[in-house]
């Protein structure tokens, strides 16, 4: 039997499925920390390097000062040798060529030929070197020296003498043996002369007291009376630090020139020329000096 209407089934809906949410933990803290270190490191290493390099650096400076101090003094050596024999001659056909084949050691084959000619075999004088001072040596190319020097010469002629001196410029080559020539010929140069600088005069200011000033003054006469003769144990009495070096002469105190003293930090500073009697010569000898004192239980060269 049919029934009239017809019975639906009911039809379930389809539960909705719920999205899952995933949750995305530091990620981006992640970066932001993996960034930070990353920063931080190159900000470590940088300084890393730059200490790095300025401790390479000073040790190269370092090495760069001690090579030219040798190398001062082989060109100092060099140039003495060459102006003893350059500037020494004797009138005679033999001793000219024994200073022609001296020169050989010196210079360059271009300057040789350039001196074959400074001393003619009939040259009427004769020359011997009495003094040499070495002005200045001045690098002024890499491996190249300029060398200013002046040299007294004794010139005898007949049966007169005089004396003769002069300054001069040359120039040298060192090679990586630290072998030495000279590139450039004894030019006509000046010497320094004396400057016209005045230093600043030193005054008391008056911040020590009168009472002070005796106490330091008598100290002084007391030390500077025994400093000539004082070994490093006696010294210790009287100074700190090393400040002053034991001398071990035999000098006389004669008196204090000019004591000018100051109050700086508690401290005394002294400026004050020391005359002598030098036993050995007889003559006055005055030293000058610039001194920190200090007291504790007694007054004390400090610096």
């Amino acid at each position: 039997m049919k029934l009239p209407f017809s019975i639906k089934e009911k039809q379930k809906n389809p539960k909705k499925t719920k999205k899952i949410k995933v949750r995305t933990i530091g990620k981006r803290k992640k970066s932001v920390l993996f960034l930070w270190i990353l920063l931080l490191s190159s900000l470590a290493f940088g300084i890393y390097k730059n200490f790095t390099a300025i401790d390479q650096h000073t040790i190269h400076e370092r090495e760069i000062i001690e090579s030219r101090i040798q190398d001062t003094t082989a060109i100092e050596s060099f140039t003495r040798n060459f102006v003893t024999d350059y500037y020494s001659w004797e009138n005679e056909t033999e001793a000219l060529e024994e200073r022609t084949e001296k020169l050989k050691d010196y210079l360059t084959e271009e300057l040789q030929a350039l001196n074959s000619d400074m001393i003619r075999e009939d040259i009427p004088t004769s020359s011997t070197v009495k003094d040499i001072n070495i002005w200045s040596i001045t690098e002024e190319t890499e491996n190249t020296f300029s060398v200013i020097y002046s040299v007294q010469q004794e010139i005898m002629e007949d049966k007169d003498s005089s004396l003769t001196s002069s300054t001069y410029r040359i120039v040298l080559y060192q090679d990586e043996q630290k072998n030495l020539v000279i590139t450039q010929n004894p030019t006509l140069w000046n010497k320094p002369e004396k400057s016209n600088f005045t230093p600043e005069q030193v005054e008391s200011d008056g911040t020590v007291e009168s009472e002070t000033a005796e106490e330091v003054m008598e100290f002084l006469v007391t030390f500077f009376s025994s400093y000539p003769t004082a070994t490093n144990q006696e010294l210790a009495y009287y100074v700190k630090n090393n400040a002053l070096p034991a001398i071990e002469k035999d000098y006389t105190f004669s008196e204090l020139v000019n004591p000018v003293f100051q109050e700086q930090d508690n401290q005394i500073k002294v400026w004050v020329t020391v005359k002598y009697l030098d036993n050995t010569t007889k003559a006055t000898q005055l030293s000058q000096y610039d001194l920190t004192l200090e007291k504790d239980s007694n007054w004390m060269v400090v610096e």
